[in-house]
C-alpha cells in the first residue's frame, strides 16, 4: 500500500523500545497476549474486531523510535491507537501486528501501559509489507467476528464517534466503509518531475467530489479477506482493493482529529489536541 501506508510498509523494527516509566505497573495487563485470539469469544456471530499494523519506521518523523512507538504526552502513539479502538463498546478484540521480530516487546509494551477493560487485545507477527500484516492480523480473527475495522498506528487521536460511525455503516449492510473528510484546498494533477523541478499540471479535479480518507476502515470480514486474497499489487488503502474487486465503498463524515501523524508539525498538533481534551474532559 503505497500512500495510505506510506513509510508504514516496511517490517523494520529496531531492538531498542521506548523505556516503560518507573511509575507503569510491573505486570502484563491480562487482557493483553501474543498469538491467536480467543477462539469463542462471548457474544454472537456478529462480533466486530479492529486490526491495527504497526510496523512503520516513521522515516519522515526524523530519527528516533519507530513511528507507532513515538509518545505523545508520555505514551506511545499505538496505545493512544488502541485505545482509541477499545473505547467503542462495539469493538471486543484489537489484534495489534507487530513486525516479524518485534511481536514479544510490543506485546510487553501495551502490557505495561495497559488497555481499557473489556477488549481482548492480542499481539501477533506481521509481514515485510503493511498489506502483507493486515493479511495475517485478519487470518487470525475467530469465526464469530464478521465486522473488521483496519486502522493506521499513526492515527493515535481518531474519536470513538468515528469509530462508531463506521461499525454502524457496516452493520447496516456497507460492505466497506471509510471515514472522510471534504477538502480545504484545491488539489492539482500534475505530471511528476525528478529533484523537485516545476511540475506541469494537467488537471483541476472538481474539490466538491474529493474527500480525504482517514481510518478506521470498515469492511465485512469475508468481503477484506477476499480482497486480501485477490489484490497482491500495491494499493493506497484496504478500501482500493475492495473497489478493485467491484464493490461500492461508502464515506460517512470524518474527524478533524483523525489525522495522521506523519512529520514533526504533526506530533505538536497531536500534543495540543491531547492538552486541550485533558484540560477539558480529563482525558
Amino acid at each position: 500500500m503505497s500512500d495510505e501506508a506510506g513509510d508504514e510498509s516496511r517490517g523494520d523494527f529496531p531492538g531498542d523500545f521506548p523505556s516503560v516509566p518507573p511509575s507503569a505497573p510491573p505486570n502484563l495487563s491480562p487482557s493483553v497476549r501474543s498469538g491467536a485470539p480467543s477462539t469463542s469469544p462471548s457474544g454472537s456471530g456478529h462480533l466486530t474486531a479492529a486490526v491495527i499494523p504497526a510496523a512503520g519506521r516513521g522515516v519522515r518523523l526524523g530519527p528516533g523510535a519507530p513511528k507507532a512507538l513515538r509518545t505523545l504526552h508520555g505514551t506511545p502513539m499505538l496505545v493512544h491507537a488502541v485505545r482509541a479502538m477499545a473505547g467503542s463498546r462495539a469493538v471486543t478484540l484489537v489484534v495489534v501486528v507487530a513486525p516479524p521480530d518485534g511481536a514479544p516487546e510490543v506485546e510487553k509494551l501495551l502490557g505495561e501501559h495497559g488497555c481499557p477493560p473489556g477488549t481482548e487485545v492480542v499481539v501477533v507477527p506481521g509481514g515485510d509489507t503493511r498489506q502483507e500484516s493486515v493479511r495475517l492480523g485478519i487470518s487470525v480473527l475467530p469465526a464469530t467476528v464478521s465486522t473488521v475495522l483496519v486502522h493506521d498506528a499513526a492515527r493515535p487521536l481518531v474519536p470513538v464517534d468515528t469509530v462508531d460511525a463506521v461499525i454502524e455503516a457496516v452493520r447496516d449492510g456497507a460492505p466497506a466503509v471509510v471515514p472522510a473528510l471534504p477538502l480545504a484546498d484545491t488539489v492539482k494533477q500534475v505530471d511528476p518531475r525528478p529533484d523537485g523541478a516545476p511540475e506541469p499540471v494537467v488537471a483541476t479535479p472538481e474539490r466538491a467530489r474529493l474527500r480525504a480518507v482517514q481510518t478506521p476502515q470498515g469492511f465485512g470480514r469475508a468481503l477484506l479477506a477476499r480482497a486480501h486474497a485477490t489484490v497482491t499489487h500495491d494499493v493506497t488503502d484496504d478500501a482500493s482493493m475492495v473497489e478493485q474487486l467491484g464493490v461500492q465503498v461508502v464515506v460517512v463524515p470524518g474527524h478533524e482529529e483523525a489525522f495522521k501523524v506523519t512529520r514533526p508539525l504533526d506530533l505538536v498538533l497531536a500534543e495540543a489536541v491531547l492538552a486541550r481534551r485533558r484540560a477539558n474532559d480529563g482525558y
